[in-house]
């Protein structure tokens, strides 16, 4: 009881903070909701690269960032007369007793797969809710993971394969699509058509490749992520090796550089990368 007191304390003096700070500071006042969307969106990066790296000093100090900008739209809404701090909490936590009626009702069920597919009916129920199932994945999403929402928002329907070994046989067949479309490119680079084509059953492939990571249980985002943080410090370490050489990578044959870039791999496999 005495630490949700301290919790309760320490969000009631961020409010006090707010207020102060929305009342004294040039540039807090002059805020809108406008200009903090492509702020909170940074700090959302921010507080993702902080977990990547399970850094967990950084995963708080970036929460905090988050906090700050949910109390900064209520106290904006609230000098708008439309919401305030209480009336977000308040729907959070009518929606979170809404959609979990295993813990705050009676309705029984055998698991988590369970529990989401009934998410996504409740859903459908509320009064503002979804209308339709793909209505809830935000337009604005980065395709990767919007496709993933996608795909599995569709899942929790039914709408999925009987196992999940049979979406490589999709794979191999928007490859294969991919493959004639991308020739039929190559044979005449100036056919518009064509060239759109080749990009359409791309991005089907990566559709695929998504959908099955999906059903395997990995999260394409963040593979992505590990993998291009991989490269990152692996190239790095091929840059830097040919500074200390006094060489220039322009200069450098592609064996060449492959050799640097075993050494980091290596290196990468015993931790010392």
């Amino acid at each position: 009881m005495k630490n949700r007191e301290k919790e309760l304390k320490a969000f009631e003096r961020l409010l006090d903070v707010m207020d102060e700070l929305r009342e004294k500071c040039p540039w807090d006042r002059k805020q809108t909701m406008e200009s903090l969307r492509p702020q909170t969106i940074e700090e959302t990066y921010e507080l993702s690269d902080a977990i990547l790296h399970n850094d967990e000093h950084n995963v708080a100090k970036e929460l905090g960032d988050l906090l700050l900008h949910v109390v900064f739209y209520a106290k904006i809404g609230s000098e708008r007369g439309t919401f305030d701090i209480a009336q977000v909490m308040d729907l959070l936590c009518e929606k979170l007793i809404f959609r979990h009626p295993h813990v705050f009702g009676e309705t029984a069920v055998s698991g988590a797969e369970q529990v989401v597919q009934n998410w996504e009916q409740l859903k459908m129920k509320e009064k503002d809710g979804n209308k339709r199932i793909l209505s809830g994945v935000p337009e604005s999403l980065p395709p990767l993971l919007k496709a993933y929402r996608m795909q599995d928002k569709a899942r929790a329907v039914g709408f999925d394969w009987e196992e999940r070994g049979q979406v490589w046989d999709k794979v191999k067949e928007e490859l294969a699509e991919f493959h004639a479309e991308l020739d039929q490119t190559l044979s005449d680079p100036t056919d518009a058509q064509a060239r759109a084509k080749a990009e359409g059953e791309f991005g089907d492939v990566l559709f695929s490749i998504v959908n099955a990571g999906r059903l395997y249980d990995l999260n394409p985002d963040t593979a992505l992520e590990k993998t291009c943080a991989k490269f990152r410090r692996r190239f790095t370490y091929l840059e830097e090796h040919t500074i200390r050489q006094g060489r220039d990578l322009k200069d450098m044959t592609l064996a060449q550089m492959d050799e640097i870039w075993d050494e980091a791999k290596a290196l990468e496999k015993e931790g010392k990368l």
